[in-house]
């Protein structure tokens, strides 16, 4: 076996490749160290090498990778480390070895990942196009290729490639062309399972399927939950591109409200949640998401927004947040909201938005700087982001270094995107969520912001729930939480609920 090993000690963490024998009867050997991180050993079907993929801190692996192959000796010790590929300006991920001793990575060379093979010293780009994998490296299990790639061309369907002459790759080709509802994801699996994939959509729950790549038929083999909601009650979303701040477009996903056993009174525009997700450089698809749904279904127009940062629209466009956290990301979801609003989709004097993590950051920001939104919903967002110059997990230790700046170089920088020290400006009602064992995001954050509510008396509401950590798991949680949202909107935006929910406290609500 050859795997990614993590040590600690104190504050000290270090990463290294391991090989061990399957049974156990040795102790880890360390074959490869001295770099901040790894991911994705793969062996060669014979046995004879290996490949991984490597970086440093300040990058992320969606920034600055490496290939690197070596052989694999019978004692389980690595000879003739050398580099494949990668290097400054390009992420590569997801090496795999094909039956035939072939190698495979995923690599942003062009701006857009694509599928590559590596054959006598050259790589070859199986599939040219500029859609890229839906999202990057965060985990060393990620997945999404095949797990035994053997095509020696990928077919591109025609539909799915971008008009000739197209200068500006968009995301789905020609916007509408490629099937946005639909997502794939191949699954880990044998040889003889090489056709076995993960699908979803909005109003389809995770399935594993067996896709026939000629026929395109599908065989269901499990889906990840059932549900008896009429399909009828689920918003279909509809991706758009819109003006935002430089001349530049932004991407989001709107869902408009959908309930056949409701209808708005002529001319009354429904109000409209902007979500942020989290990440930063994460992206919303348009996958089954129940929390969606709740909102849509009692009459609220929701969109997701893709500001720029959001993976899914090549690196140009994910590099548009580097320096400008805070700032990016927050005018591309105020312009999702004014676009929706000029085009008769959403009331002006009804706009929320709501975030997690970074979402939740990007949330606060909106609502302590602009003016567009009546109230927001915080979860386990960041409020001061100086304790986070040096206060989190290795991973993302030097995220922020691109994202802000380099510290302490821009302290100045990091104090002046902190919404902490600008919370004079805040004006509107907000609820706030939080995990009190969040390590990621410590319930301190959570607590500066309702200091601060409670100092200017604006209407606030704090729930805060014992045992969650970053990102909640329970879900009695998880329903009071969007519960407890929509009872405070309810409230703060003067409208009727259709159906009795617990109320939650509200502060300085008179």
């Amino acid at each position: 076996m050859v795997c990614v090993r993590e040590r600690r000690e104190g504050r000290e963490t270090w990463n290294e490749l391991v090989t061990l024998p399957a049974d156990g009867s040795s102790e880890p050997r360390t074959v490869a160290s001295g770099r901040d991180f790894y991911a994705f050993p793969r062996i060669s079907p014979d046995g004879r090498r290996v490949a991984w993929t490597c970086w440093d801190n300040p990058n992320m692996p969606w920034d600055d990778t490496e290939l690197r192959t070596a052989d694999l000796a019978e004692d389980g010790t690595f000879e003739g480390d050398r580099l494949v590929a990668g290097g400054p300006g390009e992420s590569i991920f997801e090496p795999e070895w094909s039956p035939d001793g072939g190698l495979y990575f995923i690599s942003d060379r062009t701006g857009w990942w694509n599928l590559y093979r590596r054959e006598d010293g050259e790589d070859r780009n199986l599939a040219p196009m500029p859609p890229s994998s839906p999202y990057p490296c965060g985990s060393s299990g990620t997945r999404r290729t095949p797990s035994c790639p053997t095509a020696d061309r990928l077919p591109v369907p025609p539909e799915w490639r971008p008009p000739p002459g197209h200068a500006r790759p968009e995301r789905w080709g020609a916007v509408g062309s490629r099937p946005p509802l639909h997502v794939l994801r191949p699954v880990r699996a044998g040889l003889e399972d090489a056709g076995r994939v993960r699908g979803r959509g909005p109003a389809l729950p995770n399935q594993v399927v067996v896709l026939d790549f000629t026929t395109r038929e599908v065989e269901v083999l499990r889906e990840s939950e059932r549900t008896s909601i009429d399909p009828a009650f689920f918003s279909v979303p509809e991706p758009i591109e819109f003006p935002t701040d430089g001349g530049r477009e932004a991407h989001a996903y709107y869902y408009p409200p959908t309930n056949p056993d409701l209808s708005a009174s002529q001319g009354d525009l429904p109000p409209l949640v902007v979500h942020v997700h989290g990440g930063p450089t994460s992206e919303s698809t348009p996958r089954f998401e129940l929390e969606t749904q709740f909102w849509t279904s009692r009459g609220f127009a929701l969109v997701h927004v893709n500001s720029g940062g959001s993976t899914g629209y090549g690196r140009e466009y994910r590099e548009r947040l580097y320096g400008q956290w805070g700032v990016v990301d927050v005018h591309d979801s105020v312009n999702a909201a004014r676009y929706l609003v000029d085009g008769g989709d959403a009331d002006p004097k009804r706009l929320i938005i709501r975030g997690g993590s970074a979402g939740g950051y990007t949330t606060v920001c909106a609502l302590t700087w602009h003016d567009e939104f009546a109230t927001g919903a915080s979860y386990f967002g960041l409020v001061d982001l100086e304790p986070f110059a040096t206060f989190t997990h290795k991973f993302e230790l030097k995220y922020m270094h691109d994202l802000v700046g380099p510290w302490p170089e821009a302290a100045d920088l990091w104090r002046a995107r902190s919404p902490i020290h600008s919370f004079d400006a805040l004006s509107c009602p907000v609820i706030v969520f939080q995990g009190l064992e969040d390590e990621v995001v410590p319930p301190q954050q959570a607590e500066i912001m309702v200091r601060a509510l409670e100092a200017k008396g604006l209407p606030y509401a704090y729930v805060a729930f014992e045992g969650e950590q970053h990102g909640f798991r329970k879900a009695e949680n998880i329903r009071r939480s969007l519960e407890a949202e929509l009872y405070f909107y309810s409230r703060i935006l003067r409208f009727e609920l259709l159906e009795p929910v617990d109320p939650v406290a509200i502060e300085n609500l008179e």
